[in-house]
């Protein structure tokens, strides 16, 4: 790709040599100027395909302010973006990171300093826009990442309001897991002729990740979690529906012995960081969630999913279970069904297209029985197969 040499060697030096799919086919017509909208399944390199095109921009062009705005839907996405792009800009000022659940002095004083990149979530965003600590009216890049999270999460009216105050004249990148009708409909609003990507099915899970499902008598739930924490090595992610589950179930593990952080909607900013990065380092084994951990995180290495509540929403589901075989790695996603769950489950089965194996875990045995799914599915599995 025609990138400026000091990108080209830093993005080497991160051992990002060959671009993915959506970033082949992405960053050049972003280079051109062009409005991109693309979809494609989770792990596959969304945050270089727009990050790339910036600093391109950047580096090629006299400094004139803010000049790009990434929104995201999460404070843990806005940051992973933010620490890529530092990573890559060399010489290039820092970026602003505009997010809520911290103090907002260096937030406001990156803004103040040259900040050229904004990446930021809505509700922040729109709060400095409102007490005027922040004008985008030079900014000629704008990029929705994760755009159908962000409409899920109810920052519709905070985004038009937003972008009621950028120019007219402006480059659009939306960069989005699935195309449901209101991002459709952003779309139609916001975006001109814009170069329409789809890469692979958005609506299945990647075939890097293993399925599998296993049937539990409610009270058998803990003991099937404890036994394939037990038996599958490596960095585990634990699904659970509510921020009160997942206080319950991060100190049940560990009382259990197991390395657990949890990661939810009401802990603190310091607290959500400090979970990650442990995870991340390996400080802790086991990270339980809710679905704020579900959209955009990129975490190495998870080698297993675990929903230990169902997902709400078939297309959870995928997000979930795309925390894990990313980047071409391999990776195994189970969930623990009880009860009504079985209907949940041929639920999400019927809207994805797809068939999840089940194995039925008797009172009592939910150890060997794990044990036995596990040994078989190693002994079993040809090269590129997914069990489904």
């Amino acid at each position: 790709m025609p990138l400026p040499a000091v990108l080209q060697q830093r993005l080497a030096a991160a051992q990002f040599t060959t671009p993915t799919p959506v970033q082949a086919a992405s960053i050049p017509p972003a280079m051109r100027g062009e409005d991109v909208l693309a979809t494609a399944q989770t792990g596959t390199g969304k945050t270089l395909a727009f990050l790339i095109p910036i600093i391109e921009r950047l580096l090629n062009q006299p400094a004139r302010g803010l000049e790009a705005l990434v929104l995201v839907p999460t404070r843990e996405l806005a940051m992973q973006v933010h620490a890529q792009y530092e990573s890559l800009r060399g010489k290039l000022p820092l970026a602003a990171l505009v997010i809520g659940g911290v103090p907002e002095g260096q937030q406001i004083h990156a803004l103040r300093s040259g900040a050229r990149l904004a990446v930021a979530t809505p509700g922040r965003l729109e709060d400095f826009l409102g007490r005027r600590l922040v004008s985008l009216g030079r900014v000629k890049i704008l990029v929705l990442d994760e755009a159908d999270r962000m409409l899920d999460m109810g920052f519709l009216p905070a985004i038009r309001r937003i972008l009621a105050v950028l120019p007219d004249r402006r480059q659009t990148l939306c960069y989005s897991a699935t195309l449901e009708a209101s991002v459709a409909g952003l779309v139609h609003d916001y975006m001109r002729n814009p170069v329409r990507i789809e890469l692979g099915s958005t609506l299945k899970p990647i075939d890097s990740v293993e399925l599998q499902a296993f049937e539990v008598a409610a009270t058998d739930k803990a003991e099937a979690l404890r036994s394939l924490l037990h038996l599958e090595p490596g960095r585990t992610l634990v699904f659970v529906r509510t921020k009160r589950g997942a206080e319950r179930l991060a100190k049940s593990l560990s009382r259990d012995g197991f390395a657990a952080a949890m990661i939810h909607g009401d802990r603190s900013q310091a607290q959500r960081t400090g979970a990650l990065y442990g995870f991340e380092q390996g400080r802790f084994r086991v990270l339980v969630a809710t679905d704020v951990a579900s959209r955009g995180l990129h975490i190495q290495d998870v080698a297993h999913v675990i929903n230990y509540d169902l997902p709400k929403l078939p297309e959870d589901f995928i997000h979930r279970v795309g925390r894990t075989g990313r980047a071409g790695a391999r990776g195994r996603a189970s969930s623990l069904v009880c009860g009504t769950d079985s209907i949940e489950l041929r639920s999400i089965e019927r809207a994805l297209k797809l068939r999840i194996e089940r194995k039925h875990v008797t009172r009592g045995a939910a150890v060997s029985t794990c044990r036995n799914t596990l040994t078989t599915r190693t002994l079993t599995a040809m090269p590129g197969e997914r069990f489904a």
